[in-house]
């Protein structure tokens, strides 16, 4: 196991047809060799396990990739809080993290977005 850092870009939609560099994530996740997230190391190593959101025109949001009671991935922004997960990532389990892959979270607004996974990189 291996953490490393995951970065999501916008993918094309119709806001942005060219989909966009400006809007994404980073992710710090421990991911096997097949690019899937691993739920046993996560366990081990959640508290490293973070998320960036960046999104031009707004605020940065810095929180943690957490692994819900139904088995889902969710980004969660204020672990003090007993608020459901802000944002669900989309059978993120059955997605591997691998450069050129897509990936769909359901984010805060309500809105399904896709991100095209741009780099993967171990943490130093």
């Amino acid at each position: 196991m291996s953490l490393k850092l995951i970065r999501l870009n916008l993918a094309r939609d119709k806001e942005f047809p060219q989909g966009s560099s400006r809007h994404g994530y980073e992710i710090v996740a421990p991911l096997m060799r097949d690019g899937h997230i691993d739920a046993g190391a996560w366990r081990t190593h959640r508290d490293q396990c973070r998320v960036h959101r960046f999104w031009d025109g707004e605020e940065d949001e810095y929180g943690h990739l957490v692994h819900t009671r139904g088995g889902n991935w969710a980004f969660h922004y204020d672990l003090t809080d007993d608020l459901p997960d802000d944002e669900v990532g989309y059978r993120f389990a059955a997605h591997p993290f691998v450069p050129g892959e897509y990936v769909s979270v359901h984010e805060h607004d309500d809105v399904m977005r896709t991100f095209r996974v741009v780099t993967v990189q171990d943490v130093v």
